[in-house]
């Protein structure tokens, strides 16, 4: 099972990200928990430059903008 977090302050581009993950996620028929991170501090833990930022399995895999589903779906089946 993937951890996908989505990094951000929690606005609408986030929660854009977060559905386009999820999207890819069921998709790929792909188990994932959804981790929404907020704290600044824990965001800063991944050297994000611009936020939203999709992490996962601990690795930053885009920030500052949003992927298509696509390209999480490529993310996930790593």
């Amino acid at each position: 099972m993937s951890i996908v977090k989505i990094l951000g302050p929690g606005c609408a581009n986030c929660k854009k990200l977060e559905a386009v993950a999820k999207e890819a996620a069921s998709a790929a028929k792909v188990q994932a928990d959804f981790v929404k991170v907020t704290d600044m501090k824990q965001i800063m833990h991944y050297d994000l430059l611009s936020t939203p930022g999709l992490v996962v399995n601990d690795k930053l895999v885009c920030s500052g903008r949003i992927p298509t589903v696509a390209e999480v779906q490529r993310w996930l089946q790593v």
